[in-house]
């Protein structure tokens, strides 16, 4: 018998192109302004990347491996410890961009769970974004870090 995972969706429509989104969802230095870190990869399906800090340490808080990359619609990639591997059971987040007129939707997946992550992704993935769409529409992040919103 198969248990299922909690699993987490988030919708956020954003003034801005899709392109515009795609690179803020790769940029490193773009990463680093609205989540707090640096979001480090090619961006290539089967390539690694990692989720460094800000602060010069070096410091990676997570990562995975790039599973899809359709840029400037679709980016998917496993979500946990950095270095770990794409297995069947890892922890795997959706981007989903799609242009309505001069707005974009944005879906955020994140699946295969921990019951422990499902609560810390329920509030860390709406603070990431409301982050990510200040900065575009505006040119500023929200005045505080994604973790200080919870």
């Amino acid at each position: 018998m198969t248990v299922a995972k909690p699993a987490f969706v988030y919708v956020t429509y954003i003034h801005a192109t899709p392109q515009r989104v795609w690179q803020a969802l790769t940029d490193a230095d773009l990463t680093g302004v609205y989540w707090g870190h640096h979001n480090i990869s090619d961006w290539q399906p089967g390539s690694s990347w990692e989720h460094r800090r800000t602060d010069g340490s070096g410091i990676a808080d997570g990562g995975g491996v790039v599973l899809e990359a359709q840029p400037p619609h679709l980016l998917t990639m496993t979500f946990g410890e950095a270095g770990s591997d794409a297995g069947p059971d890892a922890s795997t987040v959706t981007f989903r961009i799609e242009a309505h007129r001069d707005i974009v939707r944005l879906t955020v997946t994140h699946v295969n769970l921990t019951e422990e992550d499902a609560a810390e992704v329920s509030a860390g993935w709406p603070a990431v974004m409301a982050n990510l769409k200040s900065l575009l529409e505006t040119g500023h992040a929200l005045p505080q870090a994604p973790w200080d919103m919870t």
